[in-house]
């Protein structure tokens, strides 16, 4: 019985790890303001407070798609899409610089209602 329950909770496991929000970044091959992006903001990320709430999840824009409910299809690099419960919430196209990716990534969390734990 207790083997039956284990191996039944272990089949729930991944359901469980896709249902986090995570935030994807579609980038590309030759893409300037990806490298810039990597530059300035990839060492800083997982530190972050968003970091913790929603790890980064980098995917190539002509590769295998992630298995994610798009609001729309993506069309430029870098594109960051906030994604819970499998369903984009949120989008930021393009990146223009630190101060902007702050401001609007901080935005797109507070829209979706995603919390950020500021003590971690």
């Amino acid at each position: 019985m207790l083997k039956v329950l284990v191996i039944t909770l272990m089949g729930l496991l991944p359901l469980a790890a896709t249902a986090e929000p995570r935030l994807l970044m579609a980038e590309e091959t030759g893409c300037s303001w990806c490298a810039k992006w990597s530059e300035e903001i990839a060492h800083i990320y997982p530190k972050t407070a968003e970091g913790r709430a929603a790890p980064l999840q980098r995917y190539d824009l002509h590769s295998e798609t992630p298995n994610v409910e798009f609001s729309k299809r993506v069309h430029f690099t870098p594109t960051f899409i906030l994604v819970d419960d499998g369903k984009e919430v949120g989008r930021i196209e393009g990146y223009a610089g630190e101060d902007f990716f702050w401001g609007l990534l901080a935005m797109m969390f507070e829209r979706a209602g995603i919390p950020l734990d500021q003590a971690s």
